[in-house]
């Protein structure tokens, strides 16, 4: 069994939360605003494959399937099938210059390539990971700075 990994990061936006949750609700907006999301295809109402390339020469295949969807309690939550298996949300709460973005993410490494990566490289798919989460957030704080007020 592949090993599970946990991410967490916190980004503050400037911007009021009903944008930020209306910007990340929109799965096939990621396009406009994270560079390492590739591509999006939507397959039904909930779900859409998802394909995302970081610093890494590995491009993920993901299904994104919508689990939670709560605009009044500022949650949103996919599930993740594919090259990677498990679960992933936003939780949005006001702060008095903008919004507090939660993310939290828990998956294991399906991919028959990744999932057999030595203990000693796990710190390099970590940094990875942080690298495509810096990407983001700037990406989405030029994004929200972009749109008219």
């Amino acid at each position: 069994m592949s090993t599970p990994y946990r991410f967490d990061s916190v980004w503050h936006l400037q911007a009021s939360r009903k944008r930020v949750y209306a910007t990340l609700a929109d799965i096939e907006g990621y396009l406009r605003w994270w560079p390492q999301v590739r591509e999006i295809g939507h397959i039904d109402a909930d779900s859409a494959r998802v394909k995302i390339r970081s610093l890494l020469p590995y491009t993920l295949d993901l299904v994104l399937t919508r689990a939670i969807q709560d605009e009044t309690g500022g949650v949103l939550r996919v599930d993740i099938d594919g090259d990677l298996r498990g679960w992933c949300a936003w939780e949005l709460s006001g702060e008095s210059a903008g919004t507090r973005a939660g993310f939290s993410q828990e998956v294991v490494v399906m991919a028959p390539l990744l999932g057999r990566a030595p203990p000693a490289l796990r710190p390099l798919l970590r940094a990875n990971h942080a690298l495509l989460m810096r990407a983001g957030e700037s990406g989405l704080r030029a994004y929200l700075d972009s749109l008219p007020s």
